[in-house]
């Protein structure tokens, strides 16, 4: 083999090596700005993450167990709370899109309509897919 051939083999493995980095660069790199933000307590239910909450304060702050009692019990009402303003915050942004969506179909022509219709329900499913988690 001389020394061209050899030349050549070293580069074609150097850009093999960095294109491969490259592309798993890529691949993680999408992974991860497509990962869910709070992976850990997405998946647990509201009751599951309050006690959790208790625990970690209870460890925290060494809580007695009347005191971690109370404190689920606060807990508890604030999720309450805060679920009637999500709820009502949420009907009150349905209401602004569905007059904004009112308002662009008043001035497309009955061609564009359906092109819109379509938009809008890709815009919706990619809302569901992306939204985040409520209380």
């Amino acid at each position: 083999m001389n020394d061209t051939t050899a030349k050549r083999k070293a580069a074609l493995w150097v850009g093999a090596v960095f294109l491969l980095g490259a592309m798993l660069g890529g691949v993680l790199g999408f992974l991860f700005a497509h990962r869910p933000v709070n992976a850990a307590n997405a998946a647990l239910s509201e009751p599951e993450r309050r006690a959790r909450r208790v625990e970690q304060f209870t460890h925290e702050l060494a809580l007695s167990p009347e005191q971690a009692q109370q404190l689920d019990a606060i807990l508890l009402q604030r999720h309450a709370e805060t679920k009637v303003i999500h709820d009502q915050a949420d009907l009150q942004l349905e209401q602004v899109r569905q007059k904004g969506r009112a308002q662009v179909r008043a001035i497309l022509t009955p061609e564009q309509l359906p092109k819109f219709e379509e938009f809008l329900k890709r815009m919706d499913e990619e809302r569901k897919r992306n939204g985040p988690p409520r209380p």
